[in-house]
């Protein structure tokens, strides 16, 4: 077993900040992450970081952009901790050495984003994620921080009191992909869950196959409610063909949307009269699957994106990256014809409850960045708000874990608060096949932890998850997985998308019961014990189906319209039954429906739900 004070899963952005941070603060503290720290899918990050550094903008001003962009479902605790805080994280990072674009005067250059008021997001050209993550990680090698990478995190070490909020997680179990030993890790102090994306839930996706969704689910089984998990985002500029992302930077700079008819859309038709193209993310991939089902689209798949009028030098300066995404991908010569674009899967708006210092009801367990839900993002993120997020949540969670004395929350987590009781009415039961029987190696069934100390929970958890690993491995006959996942992929595609309907939805429930059935007979042919990644993709696969079931729960019950959560039989927002978070429980495998409300009383001044348009 190892230990150490403080253990971050995942070396993404938020992983590396939280990790860095508590180092900071005096913790002995590791990193166990699936993929090496520079791999991480924060490296794909295009278009830049929100942050109020000039004259004539404020944090206040961010913080009211960020209220509108998430339609008034945003907790003001969160978001006015980010506009505070992003600023001084954007210049630790410049000191730390993050290249940064610059304008002749040696500022940090900032360009216009969707939703904003003000021409806020910094960016190292396009690929602003990029420069973060090595940079950061200079600081993990500068620090000597040590890093278990290629490490697949498998089970929280959790205690098993009734009520969630009563328990403690004392650590991780994690599977050496090297080698295929199963160990425990014990925290003395806390666990950070920093595994970002879901984005594998679906088929046309920005994310990377790695983003699974592994903290979510790992945090939703051990008891730690999920909040707000039908809120996804689709990004309007994604590569029809690979769902490679096309920076929403390339609108910022003045790239224009034609549909088939060589008309500039967003105006002609009056999706965004002001703001055009720099509408909010929801708004533009909306209005282009109109155009689309209109029969305005090209090839009725994909509307076009044009930026040669920006002209060589600026592109090659600003946007060099794009060129070669489009080249590569799409055999375009983006400098001489316009790219074709098309909304995908890009983000997760919900996540594992937190408040605003990144803790989970669960005493000791701690999560930030994508796979987190504080509120920030409400039902709609703003671009260039995720990498501040990262960095901003990430260092509070490092910082409180390691004992930092942050002040009290004003986000309550669990059932601590206010909430009321949810229901819906499903075609299937949700949940588990067969309610959820813990059991030792032995197979016999296990007894409360009464009497266990903390590196008892972890040892009890790491025999669990070799057995189950045992298991797999001895089922070569089974389904294989790959066949249960591409089904629930194309399911999530098809029903559970941009536009929403009840009977789609439902059969989105039908066909993850389906595939929940299936997953009891999985097997795994590959019996090699080094590198198995049809182990890990098998392990993946069920993080995946019950986080798919959670996000279609989630758009079943919301009988609304706000932000990217579009329903056809319901076209209005409805503040007046629909202004509260969506939560679930995972009680003994049966998914629990709840709800809180919405905090919009900031530290000056109540947001008011307003009208959202641009």
């Amino acid at each position: 077993m190892y230990e150490h004070d403080v253990i971050v899963v995942g070396a993404g952005g938020a992983g590396l900040r939280a990790a860095i941070a508590a180092q900071e603060e005096g913790a002995d503290v590791a990193i166990v992450s699936k993929l090496h720290p520079v791999r991480s899918h924060t490296g794909a990050a295009e278009g830049g970081i929100n942050a109020a550094l000039r004259e004539g903008d404020s944090w206040e001003d961010h913080a009211y952009d960020t209220m509108k962009g998430s339609d008034y479902l945003g907790d003001a605790p969160a978001i006015e901790t980010l506009a505070q805080t992003s600023p001084e994280e954007v210049i630790q990072l410049e000191h730390w050495g993050m290249a940064f674009s610059r304008e002749e005067d040696g500022r940090v250059s900032q360009r216009p984003f969707g939703g904003l008021s003000f021409p806020r997001t910094t960016y190292a050209g396009a690929e602003t994620g990029h420069q973060l993550l090595h940079t950061m990680y200079e600081q993990l090698v500068k620090r000597g921080i040590e890093v278990y990478d290629e490490w697949h995190v498998l089970d929280l070490a959790v205690s098993d009191e009734d009520a969630p909020e009563d328990r403690t997680c004392h650590g991780v179990v994690g599977y050496d992909i090297q080698s295929g030993n199963v160990e425990g890790f014990r925290a003395r102090d806390g666990v950070i869950l920093a595994t970002g994306g879901l984005g594998q839930v679906y088929d046309h996706t920005t994310n990377a196959v790695s983003n699974t969704g592994d903290g979510v689910a790992m945090a939703y089984r051990a008891g730690a409610p999920i909040e707000d998990m039908e809120f996804i985002q689709f990004h309007p500029t994604t590569l029809p063909s690979t769902g490679v992302l096309i920076s929403e930077g390339v609108r910022g700079e003045g790239g224009i949307l034609y549909n088939a008819e060589g008309e500039r859309f967003m105006f002609e038709y009056g999706y965004a009269s002001n703001d055009g193209e720099l509408a909010s993310r929801d708004v533009v991939s909306r209005a282009e699957l109109n155009e689309v089902n209109a029969g305005r689209g090209i090839e009725d798949e994909y509307v076009h994106l044009d930026m040669r009028h920006l002209g060589e030098e600026r592109i090659i300066d600003r946007l060099e990256n794009i060129l070669h995404l489009a080249e590569d991908f799409e055999g375009v010569d983006a400098l001489e014809e316009p790219m074709p674009v098309k909304p995908g899967q890009h983000y997760a708006m919900g996540g594992i409850e937190t408040d605003e210092n990144g803790e989970t009801c669960i005493s000791g367990l701690y999560a930030a960045g994508e796979c987190a839900c504080a509120s920030v993002h409400g039902s709609n993120r703003l671009g260039g708000n995720a990498l501040p997020e990262l960095i901003v949540f990430g260092a509070r969670a490092g910082y409180h874990a390691a004992g930092r004395d942050l002040g009290e929350a004003e986000i309550t987590t669990g059932k601590r608060g206010e909430w009321e009781a949810g229901d819906v009415e499903t075609p299937v039961d949700p949940g588990a096949v067969e309610p959820d029987v813990e059991a030792d190696a032995s197979g016999d069934a296990v007894a409360d932890g009464s009497g266990l100390d903390p590196a008892g929970f972890v040892e009890r958890a790491t025999e669990r998850a070799t057995e189950r690993i045992e298991s797999l491995l001895t089922n070569e006959d089974g389904r294989n997985h790959a066949e249960i996942r591409a089904d629930v992929q194309q399911s999530m595609t098809d029903n559970v998308n941009v536009f929403r309907e009840e009977d789609a939805l439902k059969q989105a429930l039908r066909d993850i019961r389906e595939a929940r059935e299936a997953y009891q007979d999985v097997g795994v042919a590959d019996q090699s014990r080094t590198f198995n990644t049809d182990l890990l993709q098998t392990i993946e696969t069920r993080n995946i189906i019950d986080l798919a079931e959670a996000i279609t729960l989630g758009a079943l019950v919301r009988e609304e319209f706000r932000g990217a959560h579009w329903r056809k039989e319901y076209q209005e927002r409805d503040d007046e039954n629909w202004l509260k978070h969506t939560l679930l429980s995972w009680n003994d495998g049966s998914p629990e429906l709840w709800f809180k409300p919405v905090i919009l009383e900031g530290e000056e001044k109540r947001y008011e739900p307003k009208i959202r348009s641009y």
